[in-house]
């Protein structure tokens, strides 16, 4: 007569199979929606692109209402020195930032246009900002729909910039009068060659995009603005007032940018 435990095992043996039959697929399951809030969870992290005659510190209130909100914030300083070492610079921080939005104010967009292809792109947010398509410059855009302002003149060593007396009313004239004259003294000058430079990918037509269009905006035609955006089939809001719009309504530009966080989880 054979041995029920030879032909079974023991039980506390059966039993331990019994738990780890049906476990399996639990802990298997478990890992499956690890996988999956990590691939498709929430976007809570955000870069920043400046635009020329500006730097990373301009963003600051909106910096300040997203890390509010949860979300990490990344600052990119590109140096304005060519597009290349712009689009690098950017590069750079995608590289560690993680699922992001990424957003672009004035030539920032020129920027986010050509290096949101990055796998860490989820979605773009254009920011008064220019739209290019493939082969398109700022120069180029900014000569067939021409901006108010005639103040951006040689700063030297093929550089230029916005003529500091003027750059108040051109760049940020909804802000208080002392915060605009540091600005304009401390404006950080553009090579001229990177008006000429062409983008090679539009990630705009790869990616969900929104966009800011701004009313009095001097810098950069309010209608070359509208243009960008309807090309791009670009989720558009528009505020009233100047260039330096992301320093004047913070709330609103930040509200967009957590929209397309929300909508790109």
């Amino acid at each position: 007569m054979s041995d029920p435990e030879a032909v079974c095992g023991p039980p506390g043996e059966n039993h331990m199979k019994s738990t780890l039959r049906f476990a399996l697929p639990l802990v298997l399951l478990l890992v499956g929606v690890s996988f999956a809030s990590s691939s498709f969870g929430a976007v809570k992290n955000v870069v920043l692109v400046h635009g020329a005659f500006a730097d990373g510190s301009g963003w600051k209130p909106v910096a300040d209402i997203l890390e509010h909100d949860g979300f990490a914030v990344f600052v990119v300083q590109e140096p304005e020195t060519s597009f290349d070492a712009d689009v690098a610079a950017t590069r750079v921080v995608l590289d560690r930032s993680g699922p992001c939005v990424l957003v672009g104010h004035s030539y920032g967009g020129m920027i986010i246009t050509e290096v949101g292809n990055h796998a860490a792109v989820r979605s773009l947010v254009y920011v008064a900002a220019f739209e290019p398509q493939v082969g398109e410059t700022a120069g180029g855009l900014q000569s067939k729909t021409p901006p108010a302002t005639t103040a951006i003149v040689p700063a030297g060593g093929g550089f230029v910039y916005v003529k500091p007396e003027v750059f108040p009313a051109d760049f940020a004239a909804d802000l208080p009068p002392p915060v605009a004259h540091f600005m304009a003294i401390s404006q950080v000058p553009i090579a001229q060659e990177i008006f000429g430079a062409k983008t090679t990918v539009a990630a705009w037509s790869l990616k969900p995009s929104y966009a800011v269009v701004v009313q009095q905006d001097r810098m950069i035609n309010p209608e070359l603005e509208r243009f960008m955006s309807r090309r791009a089939k670009s989720e558009t809001i528009e505020l009233p007032g100047n260039h330096a719009i992301f320093l004047s309504h913070p709330k609103e530009v930040a509200a967009l940018i957590e929209k397309a966080a929300k909508a790109a989880n």
